[in-house]
């Protein structure tokens, strides 16, 4: 039988209802049915047991990923990237405690990759308590370190997709310290998925060493991608450069001075703020970002939506409307910037 998402399935649709109604407590029941519709398709769709482990892996590592982050959707998080084989006698290592112990004094819980070197330093600083680690299986380097090892937000994956969607999905700034290979990936992917808008924006701050690491990475990205033409002079306000823990910090602190969140509803993007903003302002942000707008177009107030209703702690919020042309991610970086001026 082929099936299908839609409810074309006869009894197999009754079955999964039923299914669904008998183990209780099961939250928006249609998006479980068409999970459970997936899994079908996928066993008749594919023999091949290698592809059929990976999806349940994923799947599995996913749910768990959503389980341990759920009870602290509400705190703001921080994730922080870096090199496992930096030493704890390093000045980079003792910056990055300094740091992460700041950060919780602002209220921000970290998330590291759970391992040693700059991870263990920014869970170190953190404390036990306000740490999340979500570690990768390696045969070298990647060990849990000491101060998650038995920490019940630690989480281990078989997959670094579904590692990397937890650092970014579950964060709401991400900080970098110098690394290899493995932090340039994970520094370069959220590059990539903010410049992109697959992820929502949030603050990006690269802490350099005294070697000044990322002000050589920095002259690469100027004359190698910008002065190519590969990426565009608003993308630079995707990220912030700083050797200084106490500048980083505010840059964090800065982006959310009055920006809260974005989401997108049938075309408009709402962006919602702590504070009202006046028509004046309002005014000096269209005159001052009309290549964010579709033609035409002008930024508005706007009350919540109804398919905001799923989020109702953010129903009080005030908020803007505006129709954004799904192209200048960089510029929208700066646009939020500008608003948390007001």
């Amino acid at each position: 039988m082929e099936l299908s998402f839609k409810r074309t399935n006869g009894r197999i649709d009754e079955m999964i209802d039923a299914l669904i109604q008998q183990a209780e407590g099961v939250h928006h029941a249609e998006l479980v049915r068409e999970m459970i519709i997936s899994a079908l398709k996928s066993g008749q769709e594919s023999d091949y047991l290698a592809d059929l482990k990976m999806l349940n892996n994923t799947m599995k590592e996913m749910r768990y990923t959503s389980k341990v982050f759920a009870p602290y959707r509400q705190k703001k998080k921080v994730t922080i990237f870096g090199s496992a084989r930096t030493e704890p006698h390093e000045p980079i290592y003792r910056k990055c405690v300094g740091f992460s112990r700041q950060l919780v004094e602002h209220g921000y819980m970290i998330i590291t990759g759970g391992g040693p070197g700059i991870m263990q330093a920014g869970n170190e600083g953190a404390g036990s308590e306000n740490s999340f680690a979500v570690n990768i299986r390696l045969p070298f380097e990647q060990s849990p370190n000491p101060v998650m090892l038995k920490n019940r937000r630690l989480i281990t994956y078989k997959y670094f997709f579904n590692r990397k969607v937890a650092f970014v999905k579950e964060s709401d700034a991400i900080a970098v310290f110098p690394g290899g290979f493995g932090t340039l990936d994970e520094a370069m992917e959220v590059f990539t998925l903010v410049q992109t808008g697959k992820t929502s924006p949030k603050p990006l701050v690269l802490i350099d060493d005294e070697s000044g690491y990322w002000d050589l990475w920095f002259e690469f990205i100027k004359a190698g991608m910008l002065g190519k033409g590969l990426i565009s002079a608003e993308d630079f306000s995707i990220f912030s450069i700083t050797r200084s823990t106490e500048e980083a910090i505010a840059v964090i602190d800065g982006f959310y001075k009055n920006y809260h969140s974005i989401r997108f509803v049938d075309g408009r993007l709402i962006i919602r703020l702590t504070k009202e903003l006046s028509q004046e302002n309002i005014e000096e942000l269209q005159s001052e970002f009309p290549e964010l707008l579709a033609p035409g177009t002008r930024i508005t107030r706007t009350s919540p939506l109804p398919e905001e209703a799923d989020e109702p702690d953010l129903l009080k919020l005030p908020r803007l409307a505006l129709h954004f042309d799904h192209q200048h991610y960089g510029l929208l970086m700066a646009f939020i910037g500008r608003i948390n001026l007001f």
